[in-house]
This record gives structure tokens, C-alpha cells and sequence, in this order.
């Protein structure tokens, strides 16, 4: 039975991360119908997406300050909720000031939920980084079928309707959490909440070694996500030259095996060690750029499955993270490090962009060779000089 409970979380957690992925991803193929419904720019538009991911990221820390304080159950119901509400909110909006808004609110709920499902994760199992493995795969399996559902029911019903299928994805999904999932018991239910946000320990949690190690592996991990999720079809079409229907087949390629080898990942660091996991997302990563890059045409496909291995450090490095929390710090703790490296990491975004248009695509993705051959490098100084971080 307890068997039978631990997946049943596992399973829910991963649909309710899928659900407040899609939620976010319908908006992107609809972007030139709302430019066209609401007389607004797109670079108008840009800049409210802008501000959902910006407000999902930094909800990451205070979810887990919630989760410590109401227990994760409660917080990711909520997420589920703000997100099925939201989306639906979407569909019916008369303004793009208020569109703007509410894909904010959407970010920020949608935020509340990953930090404190993965503590709930590390609670129910022992082999943590397969558990994180199958939730993560979550967001690449989302990143797969929205982008089509979506096109199919715009086409159809109109561009209002496609955005509330973040709702209607949402909505079963929260009543299943509802039903199936127990109610958990907060962590530190008293502690006064101004004393989870003082400054100075927040500051000596981030500086302790092997924290601030795992967060520089981090960010170079999320910086490169930032830039592969960005551009990776406009690299293709731009420098190598592809039709967009190939580039957009190689993406979806590139989610297919991101999904499926995020499970693996999480295993192969259950059964080694997340460093052991990492350096092989590391290398993969120097391997697969580096096709992009200089490779023959005919090496794409090896390439973008080489990237798709490469973007699952996720579940070793967080992994990696529980480690080294202490049990009453990880639900809080887990948010704050999250926010950080997803902050840091959306730079991959803006850099790679501006590069693209001052020294071209090959030295904007050639960057991404020499970040992950830092992550590479800062592996092998922590096994070679047994540092210990």
C-alpha cells in the first residue's frame, strides 16, 4: 500500500507540474492572435511573458517557506488552483492591461508549485533523483503536446479558447490531487514568517561551499536551458540553414528525449552519484553544442539528442541539493536556491539573444560550448583536488 501511495504522489505531482506547464506554454503560439486582438505590440506582448516567467521564478523560494509552514499539499493545490483560475481568467479578459496582469498571476502560481512538490518527493522516497527524474519529465512532456493541442483548437474554436486549456488541463488534475493525495504536515508550522526572510541567514545558507558550488553548477545548467529553449529553432533555420518545419521537428525531438531521459538521469544518479550524473549532462552538452555548431548537416539529429541528454541535470543537481539541506531547512531552503539559479539563469536568454545579433549565431551558441565546459571543469577540480564540495 505504501508502495502503491508513494507513486500515486509521484504520479500526481508530475500532472500537476504538467498542468502549470501548459498553462504558460499555450500562450506562445497564439502570441500574433493576441498582438492582433488587443492592437498591441510584440514586443508589448514579450515583455508581460517576460514578467510571468520573471514572477514564476521568484515564487520558488517563498512556495517553500509555505510549504514549511502549511505543508506542501495545501501549496500545491493552491498552485494547481491559481493556475486552472488564471487561465481561465485568460480566455476572457477584455484589455491587454489586464492580459498583462493576469499572465503574471499565472507565472506566480504556477511558481508555487515545483519547490514544494519536490520536497513532498524527497519525503516519500529514498531514491530521490529518479523521483525528481519522472517529475521534471513533467515539463518536456508538456512542452510537447501544448504547442500542438494548441494550434488545433485556435484553428478551430479561435485563439480565447486555446488559452483556457490551461484550465482545462488544471482543473481534473486538481480535483485528483485533492482526492488522492493525504494532507502533509508542515515543518515549522510557529516560526514567524519574517524569521524564514532575515537577511543574514539567507545570506550564510548561500555562502556555505558546497551551496554556493551546487548553484554555479546550477546556473550554467539553467543559463544554457534558458538559451536552448529560446533559440533553438531559430538557430537551426538561421545558421544551419533548415526549413522551419525541420527545425521545428528537431525541437520537438529535442523534447522528446529531454523527457525521456530525465527518468533515466535520475536513476543513474540514485545508483552512482548526482556528480557522476552531471558530468555526463556536462558532456553531452560540450559534445552536442559543439555539433550545432561545426557539425556536418547530417549531424543534427545526434546533436539535438545529445542537448536533450544534456538539459536533464536537473534532477542529479537537485538531488545533489538535498543532500547537503539539513531535514528542517529543505522545504525553504530548496526555494531559495531555486529562485537564485533560475534568476541567474534567465540571462541565457537576454545573452545569447544579443550575441545572435552582434557576432552571429555560431559565437551566441559557441558560448554554450564554453558553459558547459566550465560545469565540466568546475567536476573535475572537485574530484581531482577532493574538495569536498
Amino acid at each position: 500500500m505504501n508502495w502503491r501511495y508513494r507513486h500515486t504522489v509521484l504520479a500526481l505531482c508530475t500532472l500537476a507540474f504538467a498542468a502549470t506547464m501548459v498553462a504558460r506554454l499555450v500562450i506562445s503560439p497564439v502570441v500574433p492572435d493576441v498582438t492582433a486582438g488587443f492592437d498591441v505590440s510584440t514586443g508589448a506582448v514579450g515583455l508581460a511573458l517576460s514578467g510571468m516567467w520573471a514572477a514564476y521564478a521568484v515564487t520558488q523560494f517563498p512556495s517553500g517557506i509555505l510549504g514549511d509552514r502549511y505543508g506542501e499539499r495545501v501549496v500545491i493545490l493552491a498552485a494547481v488552483g491559481v493556475t486552472a483560475a488564471a487561465s481561465l481568467l485568460l480566455s476572457v479578459v477584455p484589455s491587454f492591461p489586464a492580459f498583462a496582469l493576469v499572465v503574471v498571476v499565472l507565472g506566480a502560481g504556477a511558481g508555487l508549485h515545483y519547490s514544494v512538490a519536490t520536497t513532498l518527493l524527497t519525503r516519500e522516497f529514498d531514491d530521490i533523483g529518479r523521483a525528481i527524474g519522472v517529475h521534471v519529465a513533467g515539463g518536456p512532456i508538456a512542452g510537447l503536446v501544448a504547442p500542438i493541442a494548441v494550434t488545433a483548437v485556435a484553428a478551430r474554436y479561435g485563439w480565447r479558447s486555446a488559452l483556457a486549456l490551461g484550465a482545462v488541463v488544471a482543473v481534473p488534475v486538481f480535483g485528483l490531487f485533492l482526492w488522492r493525495v493525504r494532507p502533509t504536515p508542515p515543518v515549522r508550522p510557529d516560526q514567524p514568517m519574517r524569521e524564514r526572510v532575515a537577511l543574514s541567514p539567507l545570506t550564510e545558507f548561500l555562502t556555505r561551499p558546497a551551496i554556493a558550488y551546487t548553484t554555479a553548477l546550477a546556473v550554467a545548467g539553467a543559463f544554457t536551458w534558458q538559451a536552448t529553449a529560446s533559440f533553438l529553432p531559430t538557430f537551426l533555420v538561421a545558421y544551419r540553414g533548415l526549413p522551419e518545419t525541420t527545425a521545428g521537428l528537431l525541437f520537438s525531438l529535442y523534447f522528446v528525449v529531454n523527457g525521456v531521459a530525465q527518468p533515466i538521469m535520475g536513476w543513474v544518479s540514485d545508483r552512482f552519484a548526482p556528480d557522476t550524473a552531471v558530468v555526463t549532462n556536462m558532456s553531452t552538452g560540450v559534445l552536442g553544442f559543439g555539433l550545432l555548431v561545426a557539425g556536418p548537416d547530417v549531424g543534427m539529429i545526434p546533436a539535438v539528442v545529445l542537448v536533450g541528454v544534456a538539459m536533464t541535470w536537473g534532477a542529479p543537481l537537485q538531488s545533489r541539493y538535498f543532500d547537503r539541506f539539513e531535514a528542517d531547512e529543505r522545504g525553504a531552503a530548496f526555494g531559495l536556491v531555486r529562485t537564485v539559479y533560475m534568476i541567474l539563469g534567465a540571462s541565457g536568454s537576454v545573452v545569447v539573444g544579443v550575441l545572435s545579433d552582434t557576432v552571429g549565431w555560431a559565437g551566441a551558441y559557441g558560448l554554450l560550448v564554453c558553459v558547459m565546459a566550465v560545469g565540466l571543469s568546475l567536476l573535475a577540480a572537485n574530484r581531482a583536488f577532493r574538495l569536498g564540495l
